[in-house]
């Protein structure tokens, strides 16, 4: 894939943003509101789902893996990079399926992302034991309200940006 120095350039700041908005999601602790390991409100989806939408599914991949291999790196947890590039990258797959024109809204496609199914696929992985998968329908519920969240935000940025021309036709 051969990138535009503008397009090399916005894939740059959009990883830029994932990483701060997943830095900043950490400072406001979910577990005080909902007390179950592992959920999060998945901020830095709202980019991913806009590079999805705004520049395609080659360029929101790279942003999704530079922002994982980053994050990583900055937090200096790399035993956490297979759980963050697992899911991600389950997730994008199912995304970029669901993002074609004719089959679910921003709204359907931030809910349906398979992000959790890659993590417990990451633990199974990880421990050699079957015994997340029992985690995955919590897991799983908890993700339609964070997905909605994400979408609804994905979706007024849509409308916020529509007018800039940075959107591409789909």
């Amino acid at each position: 894939m051969k990138l535009t120095t503008k397009q090399l350039t916005l894939c740059a700041v959009l990883t830029a943003m994932a990483l701060a908005l997943s830095y900043l999601e950490n400072l406001f602790p979910l577990s005080l509101a909902i007390p179950l390991p592992g959920i999060k409100l998945g901020l830095a989806n709202i980019v991913t789902v806009f590079a999805l939408y705004a520049l395609g599914p080659g360029q929101a991949l790279l942003i999704l893996v530079g922002r994982c291999l980053l994050g990583a790196v900055f937090a200096g947890n790399m035993n956490a990079l297979i759980f963050s590039v697992l899911g991600g990258v389950s997730a994008m797959l199912v995304m970029i399926l669901l993002s074609r024109p004719g089959q679910l809204s921003v709204y359907g496609v931030s809910i349906a992302a398979a992000h959790n199914c890659g993590q417990i696929a990451a633990a199974v992985l990880t421990l050699w034991s079957t015994a997340p998968l029992a985690y995955l329908p919590v897991l799983l519920a908890a993700s339609l309200l964070t997905g909605a969240v994400t979408g609804v935000a994905a979706a007024c940025l849509f409308r916020a940006l529509d007018h800039t021309g940075v959107l591409r036709p789909r």
